[in-house]
This record gives structure tokens, C-alpha cells and sequence, in this order.
């Protein structure tokens, strides 16, 4: 069975490392309708979600950008920081205010450079969560763009 949420840090990382990471965190605010990032941007950042909702969104020439998936509370806004070469694949914006932890990238990846067993722990959760967005992507665009019925499954 495929989750239906993105796996949150809280469940995803054990206590020690999950509060490591949290110590690098500030905390942050964004009206709504703000951009959080925009794709083919610099990946040098991300953010957990403390209160609000995010809306990724995918560039369609011609159109307005798809929103791929909405995010809220405890999920993990940005995966491009962690891989080269931390460019965004997706775009992101504020669809109702929100309070998140904003964590440097450089840094983070510096932390799990440093410590191999929280680096797997980071790396695994942000895989599956990548993962997840993966079929989020996919599962939309066939629904925006395929012929009737070509999205059921076999």
C-alpha cells in the first residue's frame, strides 16, 4: 500500500538526531501567496512546517504552474538541498500563512558529512519523502494531461 503523507521528521529520524537537526533550526513566517522557492532556483535551504499549508507546484509552459502536492503541519518542505546540484525541481508558495523551522542546507549536509549515522537516518527520510512526491508528481500530471482512463492501474 502507498502512504498517502509524506513521511514527517518527528516519526521518520530517532530522538537524537531528530534534536540535533532541530538545534540548527530558526524559526520563520510567511505571508500568504508568498514563494518559497522557485524551480531551477538554489537549493540552499529547507523548511519544516509548523503551522499553514504549502503548495508545490510544477512549471507547465503556457499555463499556470500544476500544484503537485499540498503540504502541512510537520512535513518537510524542499528535498533538492540534499543532492547535486541542489538546484529545485519544483516551486513552492504559501497558500495560507505559515510558521515553519527554516534549516541551512550547507549546514545540515555538513552535520551528516560528520556524523555517517545521522547522515543515512536524513537520508533515508528525505528519500522517501522524495519518493512520495515522486508519485505525487506523477499521479497529478496524469490526471491534468492524460486521456481519459490512461491513469488506472493494470
Amino acid at each position: 500500500m502507498i502512504a498517502t503523507t509524506t513521511p514527517r521528521m518527528m516519526q521518520a529520524l530517532p530522538a537524537e538526531h531528530r534534536d540535533r537537526l532541530m538545534r540548527m533550526a530558526r524559526q520563520v513566517n510567511f505571508p500568504q501567496d508568498a514563494r518559497l522557492f522557485e524551480e531551477g532556483g538554489r537549493a540552499d535551504r529547507f523548511w519544516i512546517i509548523r503551522t499553514g499549508t504549502v503548495a508545490l507546484d510544477l512549471h507547465v509552459p503556457g499555463r499556470r504552474p500544476a500544484v503537485i502536492e499540498t503540504l502541512g503541519f510537520g512535513e518537510l518542505v524542499g528535498w533538492s538541498w540534499l543532492f547535486a546540484p541542489h538546484v529545485w525541481q519544483l516551486g513552492a508558495e504559501a497558500v495560507s500563512p505559515v510558521r515553519a523551522y527554516e534549516f541551512d542546507a550547507k549546514a545540515v549536509r555538513a552535520l551528516c558529512a560528520s556524523d555517517p549515522e545521522l547522515g543515512r537516518e536524513v537520508s533515508q527520510w528525505v528519500g522517501k519523502v522524495l519518493a512520495h512526491r515522486l508519485l505525487a508528481a506523477r499521479t497529478r500530471l496524469l490526471d491534468l494531461y492524460a486521456p481519459h482512463g490512461s491513469g488506472l492501474p493494470r
